[in-house]
């Protein structure tokens, strides 16, 4: 996977605040079972949306006050327990919530996982791409085919090994780490892959489903989900069992359409003609 050279930035070593989020809820044991694995590496700090917003992407509150409660987690640490989207979660711990600016979000352990195209409809990407674009290194961390009895120190597990190498390496700069793990126990593991981002297939289809007066009620989204046989991507990586790590940027710049669209130049330098 030859490309351009992405620098190495240093996070601080001694101690470093670590702030987790997510978009299933301050009690979600995906939440829980990741700060029981990280809380030896740093100072381990929650600032979580106080229900579920899976699929919140990046939505924010603009137009409400946002607020804020401490709540006691089970292992009797405090938790910030907010009515914000995910994205808001990072936005407030970046921006004075807490006593100084974390030095890493990671956002999971999501309930499900987030493979190719599903990562733009996110909230747990999201809050990781808010962390980068605020400066902050994040990783995205996802339970692939998340069911009852998961067993959820295993991508807890992965994490923490993350961290520490982040700490030791460095991590690199203005990316995110998107990291999915099979449902398989930790000696079942392939190991670690790094992955491209899939192309994921849709079946969705517009349904009916019931009539109230003037309104008619509609679904729309289903589970009949497929995706494109791709060497290397993170699809290939989960099918065959491994964990998938997949580098993603804030780079929403086409600069091979800015290119083509420069020979529009004439009808553009014209557009006063109409």
């Amino acid at each position: 996977m030859a490309g351009r050279d992405c620098a190495l930035v240093a996070l601080e070593s001694n101690r470093p605040l670590i702030v987790l989020t997510n978009d299933d809820g301050v009690d979600s044991p995906g939440l829980a079972a990741l700060k029981t694995a990280l809380d030896p590496l740093g100072d381990v700090s929650i600032v979580a949306p106080d229900k579920n917003r899976s699929g919140a992407a990046r939505s924010i509150t603009m137009r409400s006050p946002l607020w804020v409660e401490e709540v006691r987690l089970e292992d009797g640490d405090l938790a910030y327990s907010t009515d914000g989207t995910p994205v808001d979660c990072v936005r407030m711990a970046a921006l004075g919530l807490l006593d100084r600016v974390p030095d890493l979000i990671v956002s999971g352990i999501n309930l499900g996982g987030n493979l190719g195209d599903d990562i733009t409809y996110s909230g747990t990407v999201a809050a990781a791409l808010e962390g980068i674009m605020l400066g902050i290194p994040a990783i995205a961390l996802s339970a692939n085919d998340y069911r009852p009895g998961y067993d959820l120190t295993v991508p807890a597990r992965i994490g923490k090994r993350l961290v520490s190498i982040a700490l030791a390496l460095g991590f690199p700069a203005k990316t995110l780490l998107n990291v999915n793990c099979p449902d398989l126990s930790w000696d079942e593991l392939g190991g670690l892959r790094l992955t491209t981002l899939g192309k994921r297939i849709y079946g969705d289809k517009v349904e009916h489903r019931e009539t109230k007066g003037n309104r008619r009620g509609y679904h729309i989204y289903n589970d009949d989900l497929g995706y494109h046989q791709e060497q290397g991507s993170d699809f290939e990586a989960i099918a065959e069992g491994w964990v998938s790590i997949t580098p993603l940027h804030f780079d929403l710049m086409s600069h091979e359409a800015l290119d083509t669209l420069c020979g529009w130049g004439e009808a553009l330098t014209s557009w006063k003609m109409d």
